[in-house]
């Protein structure tokens, strides 16, 4: 739980990750062979058998946050958004800049009052070019005396919580940090559990833009097998349709935009589930990928599969878990690397 609230309120942005990369390094002392590539992704190395096949398992580090792009004369900071977001869950929303100092400024993304919206107005979202943020100032002057400047990291701002039933977990950048925390999880759940590979837990950077970390950490590592940890859509609300759920177990993604998983590794991934009571659910997104986009593609290929926790008001300033899901993916992470050996491994590639 601590692994997950810190990584919570850590910040990093696609190309800013540097804050959670020195806590995944921190976490990760002592239990691997640490490196990075030469983006910034940082991969742990844990030997289980020399000769093994190589399992890379990767979170990526980045969350949906903003860049600042100018300052008004009336101290307004203006910015761009780095990752994707919906216009309408930002206004009135609290975030946090930080400069190249390493100070953090407060700031609320202002909006107009309700009293004088235009008919037009109201009948449409205000779009990001449009928005500025308030660190309450008087003028530009005062806020380049605060450090501001264009690239600035911002991020949302907000405290991590457990909710009325303590395992809804409340906190930003679950996307996608709970990959990261499993996968540092995992690796420390093996040192004392005899592995009959190589295991690599991967915090990757800028996966919000474009898979681009795991494109280079993968090339680095050459894996045998690809297993992308990341967050998709809870469609528990009112009216939705069930595909996922939180408590229901971690989502098997047979399908999105960036990869069609390998049958042959998801149907093996699905029997490790139902012989350990390991809850999941099958899933796919029309929209949207992860990690193993980049990683079924490196080198010569490499079976993937991406798990995927399941997150209620994905790419918002605000989130919801649930730690029975967190749980059943770490589990199963465990039981996959315990058990891919190099025949498995050979059957899974070559003859399911």
């Amino acid at each position: 739980m601590n692994i997950l609230k810190d990584m919570s309120m850590l910040n990093g942005i696609p190309g800013n990750e540097k804050e959670v990369r020195n806590y995944m390094k921190l976490q990760m002392d002592g239990f691997a062979e640490v490196s990075f590539d030469n983006l910034g992704s940082i991969i742990g190395e844990k030997i289980g058998a020399k000769n093994g096949p190589k399992i890379m398992v990767a979170g990526h580090m980045d969350e949906v946050g903003f860049m600042v792009t100018t300052i008004t004369d009336e101290g307004y900071v203006k910015f761009t958004a780095a990752g994707g977001w919906w216009s309408q869950v930002m206004l009135a929303q609290q975030l946090n800049i930080t400069t190249s100092s390493g100070a953090v400024v407060r700031g609320v993304i202002g909006a107009k009052a309700p009293h004088i919206l235009t008919p037009e107005e109201r009948k449409k979202p205000v779009e990001i070019k449009d928005m500025f943020i308030d660190v309450g100032v008087d003028d530009k002057d005062a806020a380049i005396a605060l450090g501001i400047k264009p690239g600035d990291m911002v991020t949302p701002y907000i405290e991590y919580k457990e909710l009325s039933n303590p395992k809804y977990l409340l906190g930003k950048a679950w996307d996608n940090r709970v990959g990261c925390a499993a996968a540092i999880e995992v690796l420390q759940q093996l040192q004392d559990t005899p592995h009959p590979n190589r295991y690599y837990a991967v915090g990757t950077v800028m996966e919000e833009v474009g898979l681009r970390g795991a494109a280079t950490s993968a090339h680095k590592i050459n894996p045998d097998i690809g297993i992308a940890l990341d967050t998709t859509i809870a469609f528990d609300f009112p009216g939705g349709n069930k595909n996922t759920q939180l408590g229901k177990g971690v989502g098997i993604m047979f399908k999105d935009s960036s990869m069609v998983g390998h049958k042959g590794l998801r149907d093996y991934t699905v029997e490790l589930c139902e012989k350990h009571d390991i809850p999941y659910q099958l899933t796919y997104l029309e929209r949207g990928g992860t990690d193993g986009g980049a990683m079924h593609l490196a080198t010569d290929g490499a079976p993937s599969i991406a798990l995927c926790l399941p997150v209620r008001y994905l790419h918002s300033h605000t989130s919801i878990v649930h730690k029975d899901d967190y749980d059943a993916m770490v589990k199963l992470v465990v039981k996959l690397v315990e058990t891919l050996d190099q025949e498995t491994v050979h059957n899974i590639t070559y003859e399911r």
